[in-house]
């Protein structure tokens, strides 16, 4: 009964390191669309949630975020790295980072944030693909940027993971 009370105080108090910004659905195909959900599960530090900046990786086109009431989005475009082929047009550009801002998310509720994407053929299957993120407060900046080196795992150690999802190949 000791162990038993014992394990799940420890699950509880670790679980707020891992309450860091993560995607849904987990896994993507290469090639294909891709519903990128940004789940919020916190503030920072115990301040409102004012703003989320997500960072669309190379290799990711055609994205267009979801608006959410009570907030304003912007997508930023830029150039990108490569030329993609997308349903028989070549693209060179598009958006390289969305924002969301003028909401409010107390530390205390949860919330997401969704981008719809197109992952290009050119990805590699079988790796792990990231978007950093950055969590702006009334109070406070969570940076949830760090991108694990090439053969670490997902999480490897740090406190501020960028949010990742597992590239599938083609069926």
């Amino acid at each position: 009964m000791v162990r038993a009370a014992l394990c799940i105080a420890a699950a509880l108090i670790a679980s707020p390191a891992g309450a860091h910004i993560s995607l849904e659905p987990k896994q993507a195909t290469v090639g294909s669309s891709y519903k990128a959900v940004f789940a919020v599960p916190h503030g920072c530090t115990g301040s409102a949630t004012t703003k989320i900046r997500v960072q669309i990786p190379e290799g990711v086109i055609a994205a267009k975020p979801m608006p959410k009431s009570g907030w304003s989005v912007e997508a930023i475009n830029g150039k990108y790295a490569a030329e993609y082929d997308f349903h028989g047009n070549k693209v060179s550009e598009g958006v390289k980072e969305v924002v969301w801002s003028g909401g409010k998310l107390p530390d205390h509720q949860y919330d997401e944030f969704v981008v719809s994407t197109f992952i290009t053929d050119g990805m590699k299957p079988n790796t792990t693909l990231y978007f950093p993120v950055v969590q702006e407060c009334e109070q406070g900046v969570s940076r949830w940027i760090d991108i694990p080196k090439e053969g670490e795992g997902h999480g490897h150690g740090s406190k501020s993971p960028a949010p990742g999802v597992k590239l599938m190949p083609k069926p």
